[in-house]
C-alpha cells in the first residue's frame, strides 16, 4: 500500500509528507502522526491541524472528525511535547 492510497489524505497532504521525505506507509507507521506532522512543518509545508488529525486516523483507522474531536488535546499535547524535545 502506498501513501496514495491511504484514506484522509487528499493531494495536497501527499505533497507536504512527499517534501518531508515520508514517502511510504511504513515510514509514517514508524514515525507516528505527531513526529510526521512536526516532520512537515520543519520542511516548510505548512500544514493546518488537519494534517495531524487526517495522520492520526490514518494510523488508528478513524475518520479524521473522530479524530479532532475525541483525540485532539491528547494529540495537541503529544505534538507540544515532541516540540519540545527537539
Amino acid at each position: 500500500m502506498s501513501i496514495a492510497d491511504l484514506p484522509n489524505l487528499g493531494p495536497k497532504s501527499q505533497q507536504m509528507l512527499a517534501l518531508a521525505g515520508v514517502t511510504s506507509v511504513e515510514q509514517l507507521r514508524s514515525l507516528g502522526s505527531v513526529a510526521t506532522y512536526a516532520l512537515v512543518k520543519r520542511s516548510g509545508g505548512n500544514p493546518s491541524l488537519n494534517l495531524l488529525w487526517a495522520l492520526e486516523g490514518v494510523l488508528t483507522g478513524l475518520p479524521w472528525q473522530v479524530v479532532a474531536r475525541d483525540h485532539r488535546t491528547s494529540l495537541l499535547l503529544a505534538l507540544d511535547d515532541h516540540e519540545q524535545q527537539a
